[in-house]
């Protein structure tokens, strides 16, 4: 896909930027990507007492196999 993976360790998340694929907020993506896509994230932005907008979500991968590949062909498209 085109979104840039950020490092991430010992975790059962990815985060990735988009930040050359959209100017939409964190929040307004993940809902799109839900309502469009079926493929839930979760806005980094969420996770800041104060406002920011860093263009990062945040990917869960501890899912099964088929489940990551069917999401990644969705997210291709974008």
């Amino acid at each position: 896909t085109r979104f840039e993976p950020l490092p991430s360790y010992g975790s059962y998340f990815q985060l990735y930027s988009y930040k050359n694929i959209s100017e939409e907020k964190e929040y307004d993506l993940a809902v799109r990507l839900v309502k469009e896509y079926g493929v839930a994230t979760i806005p980094v932005s969420s996770f800041y007492k104060m406002p920011v907008e860093n263009k990062v979500l945040r990917f869960c991968f501890a899912k099964k196999e088929e489940t990551l590949e069917a999401a990644a062909e969705k997210l291709k498209s974008i």
